[in-house]
């Protein structure tokens, strides 16, 4: 094993890549046509399930994830970014952040994870009001920002959602 590692470093490779790849793909669901929906499909379960374990019901692991999903996708996007380019299409933890965002505070049911799904991928595929101004920011951090900004927006249509119906 070792010896396999000195070749990687030996021929110049960078093995933290292929880790940032992984997480930045969402385990390769970016590779995937349409990755963006299936990772916020991905996301969507993984709250409905996680639900009767309490991290997506009560704030404080909530948001806790949010902001560990939310770093990690600025990070492993700056790593990305000189093999891939601005803001690429297998980058899709950034769809998984905003998903994650438009349901926080709501309850995981299915009526609203489906809600929350439709309105985040219509925020995030049309991106009005200054979503689409985020992903000028620079690195990893511009990735992530214009999808945390439909989050935004969904989120606060989903408690209309619940405070009308």
């Amino acid at each position: 094993m070792n010896l396999k590692a000195g070749k990687i470093f030996k021929s110049g490779k960078d093995p933290g890549i292929t880790v940032n790849k992984i997480i930045s793909t969402v385990f390769g669901i970016g590779y995937i046509k349409g990755g963006g929906t299936v990772a916020s499909v991905v996301c969507c379960l993984f709250i409905w399930f996680s639900s009767s374990y309490h991290l997506t019901v009560h704030p404080v692991p909530a948001v806790l994830l949010m902001l560990f999903i939310l770093l990690t996708g600025i990070y492993t996007g700056n790593k990305v970014e000189k093999y891939w380019g601005k803001d690429s299409y297998r980058v899709v933890i950034d769809e998984v952040a905003g998903m994650w965002l438009t349901m926080l505070f709501i309850p995981p049911t299915w009526y609203y994870l489906l809600t929350g799904l439709v309105l985040f991928r219509f925020f995030d595929i049309v991106k009005p009001l200054y979503i689409r101004k985020m992903e000028d920011l620079p690195g990893g951090t511009g990735v992530m920002m214009d999808d945390m900004l439909a989050g935004v927006y969904a989120n606060i249509l989903m408690h209309l959602v619940i405070l009308i119906f």
